[in-house]
């Protein structure tokens, strides 16, 4: 019993040492190995010209739709367990191109935005509808909705918040 277990753990080494010292360098040199991983690196993740991102040389476009919004924040208060409550943000384009809002998206499934599809003139009015269902949820709540249009920058951050009140006794008894 000891031999076979010695010899399988000799044979066992003498493989795992043997593929350890497979030296692929020898055949094809380090610098045509690192030529090509590097030229597999650069396929496999190529450079993209995203025209959202504005590099630190890039000057702003003054011409550029500019989201100016009535307000930036909205607390719903104190609510009850369970409540579904909507508010909607207003917002002008005060900026000299049609804007176009391409997403909304909130922090969280509980909230929903629903927004103005269609290009917005300059001068003109806009609205974010956001909705909050606070089943399942209790105490303080902020909730971040990003709104992604032609903007400069091209996210602006919107929230609401609320305050869900504890169930009262009859309330609480009646879900158990």
């Amino acid at each position: 019993m000891k031999r076979t277990l010695f010899s399988a753990l000799f044979l066992s080494s003498a493989l795992l040492f043997g593929a350890c010292n497979n030296n692929k360098t020898a055949e094809v040199g380090a610098e045509g190995m690192n030529a090509a991983a590097t030229n597999a690196a650069d396929a496999a993740n190529p450079t993209v010209d995203n025209p959202n991102v504005a590099s630190e040389t890039e000057a702003p476009n003054p011409n550029a739709p500019v989201m100016s919004f009535a307000e930036t924040e909205y607390n719903f208060g104190d609510i009850k367990p369970g409540d579904v409550v909507k508010h909607t943000f207003n917002f002008t384009n005060t900026g000299k191109q049609p804007l176009l809002i391409e997403n909304a998206t909130a922090s969280c499934g509980c909230t929903t935005p629903n927004w103005t599809k269609e290009p917005i003139a300059p001068g003109n009015k806009g609205t974010i509808e956001v909705q909050f269902d606070s089943h399942g949820k209790s105490g303080l709540q902020n909730k971040q909705v990003a709104i992604r249009a032609n903007t400069q920058p091209s996210i602006t951050q919107i929230a609401i918040r609320a305050n869900i009140l504890p169930e009262t006794g009859a309330a609480a008894a009646a879900t158990k």
